[in-house]
């Protein structure tokens, strides 16, 4: 099972969730690509100090990630901005 770690700034880190057994992280604060939605097990989207409706155009290209994997039916988890991504 292959999880994505979403993190959005480096300090605030994946933290117990780096024990998981099969994981990338994608940092949003460095030059990051999205995996194939087919690749894909587990998505989980981190928090961050911004919002979800803030004028990043790397939101823009984040938000159309996730919903990729949410039409594909694969498990998302969403903490704090994680969260209003995933409800938008």
């Amino acid at each position: 099972m292959k999880t994505y770690i979403i993190q959005h700034v480096p300090f605030e880190t994946p933290g117990i969730l780096e024990n998981l057994s099969n994981y990338e992280i994608i940092k949003m604060f460095e030059k990051y690509t999205f995996p194939n939605v087919e690749e894909v097990d587990l998505l989980i989207v981190l928090g961050g100090p911004m919002g979800a409706y803030d004028p990043y155009n790397w939101l823009k290209e984040e938000k159309a990630f996730i919903k990729n994997v949410i039409n594909q039916n694969k498990p998302v988890l969403g903490i704090c901005l994680g969260a209003q991504l995933i409800a938008e």
